[in-house]
């Protein structure tokens, strides 16, 4: 079947399991075939395929609510429900979403790219169902991974307690991002063994009513027995204890099987778990082999052979450059600890993992825990390195208030993905961190220009004992710079000048750099002298640069890949005004509003982040030099 045909999940209303089996495969090879060229999330979406097209059968969307967790395995939902044709431009600027995405279509009612969202959301559907009278069905699809996130179980506590209708559709493959870790995944894995508990209950309840009554003493035996083999088939009946009625474990490739379930489920009253059981990669072997999670979410790829398509003889990536340094200083000093939430392999600890396993800690997906956790390590002086995504830092704002900056305690967080990330857009743009960490007392904070200082500033950072520091770096592969063998510290809120000038200065740190270097070279031969200065240190800064530079009456420019309100820029400006200098400063940013997906290039260009747009603003400020005679 030519899926790009398909207009509605109505289609699949009158399908036999015979066409919807041959209708998994087309969408299979599909997915397959366009992600070869745009890259995406492809194990999690070919694990999910039956799933998603017995959801749309069963139920009647967007009339019935369909909520991904997450999102990244929204590709088939996307495809039910018309938007096949649009794949050549997934993850493209101006192209389809890789996540659910509202404005795109009715049947995305919940947007994600944060995990462990769903069930939250879908008590206040539920809630406001049950206020208005309505009768529709709420379906959160949830992970296993997802599911140990804080904000999941706190969820599912509430939902049990208040016994609302919601189907809640546990799709487990035994991996999120990485292998899964935690108490509550081993929970599912008794569950997985037990098999169907539910299926032996009803069997064995049957068999107990045809034994003659004999009083009420036997009856209350009988019960006893059916509870005990409930107990028995699975440990702690996790789930019922909460007050939901437990499907499962099923097949999540066998349509019988899921058809069965879901009817079932939907006319079961309270709140029901279906338990779903499904292979991450289905149908593509270089994906099914997967057990680090390198096919969770890929670029470009060979059908033919599964190679990733990447740069030949690329720089390192800037992960490994970080965590690579942390392993050298770990060989050197017994008290550096790494930890991360749910990211070993984006993050590049591997290596770090192999080396020191006693030393590792993959806490899943649960960042505010994790840094929590580096803040006790700390306290027992300890040297915590938390490797975590800018955008998932912002989960853990109040602990790196509460528990790391305010009891000035010594946690290296590495910021890892900070900046724009571009394809997976909005929810991952690292643009937040600067706004939300520069008021925070106690925390130093800076961005490298290149690996080589950003293993100088590992360094700096697992050496430095008064408080916290934070070091953000970009998604993406260094320069390619020469590496120094030996390490370095960098004096805490020294800035570098690149370049010098005297018509106007440009202030800038990390990705920003070469386009303030090449502005500055393109405005030298219009006779307009720059200064270029790698503002390393975003605080503090330097203030004895910044003095020097406003009581000569420069005009600054500051540029950041971050978003303006309350950045690095906004500090310059406040400095100015607390000392009373009356020096031009302009600002260059990110503008308030949400970065969409795209490549990182077509979104510096959308928003003005630009060599040429730099040469324009340096000239509305730059000093006027005096005619000649």
């Amino acid at each position: 079947m030519d899926v790009t045909k398909i207009t509605s999940p109505q289609i699949l209303k009158k399908m036999s399991t015979e066409e919807l089996e041959a209708l998994s495969a087309d969408i299979r090879q599909f997915l397959i075939e366009k992600l070869s060229k745009t890259g995406g999330h492809i194990g999690p979406n070919l694990g999910v395929v039956e799933l998603t097209i017995a959801l749309h059968k069963v139920f009647d969307s967007p009339k019935d609510k369909l909520l991904w967790d997450v999102g990244h395995q929204s590709y088939v939902h996307k495809i039910l429900t018309g938007r096949a044709c649009e794949f050549d431009t997934l993850r493209q600027y101006k192209g389809l979403c890789g996540f659910p995405k509202m404005i795109e279509s009715e049947h995305d009612v919940w947007e994600t790219g944060h995990s462990s969202t769903s069930l939250s959301a879908a008590m206040g559907m539920v809630a406001a169902r049950d206020i208005k009278g309505t009768k529709e069905h709420v379906i959160p699809i949830i992970g296993d991974g997802a599911l140990t996130g804080g904000m999941a179980l706190e969820a599912l506590n509430h939902i049990g307690h208040e016994k609302k209708n919601m189907i809640v559709i546990l799709n487990d493959n035994e991996m999120s991002i990485a292998p899964n870790v935690g108490a509550l995944h081993s929970v599912l894995g008794r569950l997985r063994t037990a098999g169907k508990y539910n299926w032996v209950k009803d069997e064995l309840e049957m068999l107990l009513k045809k034994i003659p009554a004999v009083g009420g003493k036997l009856a209350s035996t009988a019960e006893r027995i059916k509870d005990s083999v409930k107990y028995l088939l699975v440990s702690g009946m996790f789930f019922e204890e909460l007050g939901f009625t437990y499907l499962g474990p099923i097949d999540g490739h066998n349509y019988q099987e899921l058809f069965e379930n879901l009817q079932y489920a939907k006319k079961t009253e309270g709140p029901v778990i279906v338990h779903v059981i499904t292979k991450k990669g289905k149908g593509f072997k270089p994906a099914e082999l997967d057990k680090v999670g390198t096919w969770h979410g890929t670029g470009p790829y060979k059908i033919e052979t599964g190679d990733l398509i990447k740069p030949v003889n690329a720089p390192p990536a800037w992960s490994s450059v970080i965590s690579e340094t942390v392993r050298k200083v770990a060989r050197e000093d017994e008290r550096v600890v790494a930890i991360t939430p749910a990211m070993p392999v984006g993050s590049k600890l591997e290596g770090f993992a192999s080396e020191f396993p006693e030393r590792m800690y993959d806490v899943g997906i649960a960042e505010q825990h994790a840094t929590t956790m580096a803040a006790g390590l700390a306290t027992q002086k300890m040297k915590p390195f938390l490797a975590i995504y800018s955008t998932f830092l912002q989960r853990a704002y109040d602990q790196v208030v509460h528990d790391i900056c305010r009891p000035n305690l010594n946690v290296f967080i590495g910021i890892d993905r900070s900046g724009l990330v571009g394809e997976d857009g909005e929810t991952h743009q690292g643009v937040f961190d600067i706004a939300f960490l520069r008021h925070l007392p106690n925390l130093v904070l800076m961005m490298p220009k290149d690996e080589n200082e950003g293993q100088h500033m590992v360094h700096t950072s697992l050496t430095y004992d008064d408080g916290p520091i934070a070091l953000r770096f970009p998604r993406g592969n260094g320069l390619g710079v020469k590496m120094d063998e030996e390490l370095k510290q960098i004096p805490i809120g020294s800035w570098e000048v690149l370049k010098e000038g005297s018509d106007a200065a440009i202030l800038t740190f990390g990705t920003t750099i070469p386009m303030a270097l090449e502005a500055a070279e393109l405005l030298e031969k219009e006779d307009v002298s720059v200064k270029v200065i790698n503002a390393r240190f975003i605080k503090p800064m330097d203030e004895g640069m910044l003095h020097s530079l406003l009581e000569d009456c420069m005009p600054l420019l500051t540029i950041e890949e971050a978003v303006l309100q309350g950045g690095f820029g906004s500090a310059v400006l406040e400095f100015a005004n607390d000392y009373g200098y009356a020096s031009p400063i302009k600002r260059m940013g990110i503008p308030d509003r949400f970065i969409e997906h795209g490549s990182v290039k077509a979104l510096l260009e959308e928003i003005g982040l630009t060599t040429p747009e730099v040469v324009r603003t340096i000239k509305t400020i730059a000093r006027r030099k005096q005619k000649r005679a």
